[in-house]
């Protein structure tokens, strides 16, 4: 009896002892139940909630997430496809040495803007010129064949027409009210490699002289524009259409921050004349102007208005029988308005007049050996440039 009782003692002892070491040098395996002995330990982290943004309607300060949602289903991703054969293909002696070349496929790519329900988008003419078939993408991933309803090269633009139901139309915004610096969005699908946005700001504004197109008022903008985004929008923070995508300036073939984008206003006459008259309507007076430089302005007579510099666009050129030539109008004189409207530049002054309603006479306001004279002018519709086929 008495050896079981020091038996007892001993074991008891042991027990304790150990007891007390795990208590002090491992006290948490005293807290785990039998299943989680061997499980591993993890770190207790506090997570964000999980609601998508704008899900319970707010987005994160700073997100443009909003503008997104609302334009982005709009712009189109645009797949031309061209056959193209060897201009010397149809020569005997060619085909002779280097065999039937036949037809070779030339695709080509680029984005567009849904403008109205009922199918019409707008792109620029670069993009779908020369085009045998071109096909529209959208977001949903629904594609289809595109209609050229008409072409502006002298403005780079182009309608194509799809039929499709249930189509997300742009908003357009106000490019008027754009000042440099506002904060701008470029949607398009670059490189092919789906549609892409990108951000920035307004550059400068009333670009031209660049020698892209006739009719240039270009928004410069910082916003990533690569090749494939042509033809596609420029938003405000809102959503709201600003801009086409038109071009950009690199010297690599990529995105140097340099952008040009036409003015929606610009966009939206083009739109609405191409759908009336199949083609864009614009006035025309027949004069060859350039830029009033001070040697010329002496030369000429011409003299500022108190307290003002001088400005103008001088004539160098008028076509007889024109409605500039019936009007009035000689070389040497400089037109400082048009309809009511300040003329500076040339560029200017082209586009004040391409603005005038053919048939519909209109002031200008001319400097002539510093005398001011007003002239009637009832513009003619500008000619179609040469080699401009009519769709």
């Amino acid at each position: 009896m008495k050896r079981l009782w020091l038996l007892f003692a001993q074991t008891v002892t042991v027990l304790l002892a150990a007891w007390f070491v795990v208590l002090t040098l491992k006290p948490q395996w005293l807290d785990r139940g039998p299943d989680q002995a061997t499980a591993p330990s993890t770190a207790v982290v506090r997570e964000a909630p999980t609601t998508p943004s704008g899900a319970s309607g707010t987005a994160p300060p700073g997100s443009l997430s909003a503008a997104v949602r609302k334009a982005a289903p709009a712009v189109v991703s645009i797949n031309t496809s061209t056959t193209a054969r060897h201009p010397a293909g149809n020569d005997p002696w060619f085909r002779f040495f280097f065999g039937d070349q036949g037809a070779q496929q030339q695709t080509g790519l680029g984005s567009g803007v849904i403008m109205s329900a009922d199918g019409y988008v707008l792109t620029n003419n670069h993009v779908v010129e020369s085009a045998d078939e071109i096909e529209v993408v959208l977001t949903d991933a629904r594609r289809t064949t595109a209609q050229v309803i008409g072409t502006d090269p002298e403005s780079d633009l182009a309608v194509l027409k799809i039929t499709l139901d249930q189509l997300p139309v742009m908003t357009l915004g106000s490019s008027d009210a754009l000042q440099v610096g506002d904060q701008v969005l470029a949607i398009g699908n670059p490189f092919g490699v789906g549609q892409t946005v990108t951000s920035g700001i307004v550059s400068a504004l009333g670009r031209n002289q660049l020698g892209i197109n006739t009719f240039e008022n270009f928004i410069q903008t910082d916003a990533a524009i690569n090749p494939g985004n042509s033809g596609g929008a420029l938003t405000d923070t809102q959503g709201n259409l600003l801009g086409i995508n038109t071009a950009i300036y690199s010297r690599s073939g990529g995105s140097m921050g340099i952008g040009f984008a036409i003015p929606v206003s610009t966009a939206r006459q083009v739109l609405d004349s191409i759908v009336q008259h199949g083609q864009v309507v614009r006035g025309w007076i027949g004069v060859e102007p350039g830029e009033l430089t001070p040697e010329l302005a002496q030369t000429f007579g011409v003299q500022p208005e108190r307290g003002e510099d001088i400005t103008g666009v001088i004539v160098t050129g008028v076509l007889n029988n024109g409605p500039a030539a019936n009007a009035g109008i000689r070389p040497g004189d400089v037109i400082v308005q048009v309809d009511g409207q300040p003329v500076r530049t040339v560029s200017e002054l082209l586009a004040r007049i391409a603005a005038l309603t053919p048939g519909q006479a209109a002031p200008f306001l001319v400097q002539r050996r510093g005398e001011q004279v007003q002239a009637n002018v009832t513009p003619a519709q500008r000619p179609r440039p040469r080699g401009m086929q009519q769709r």
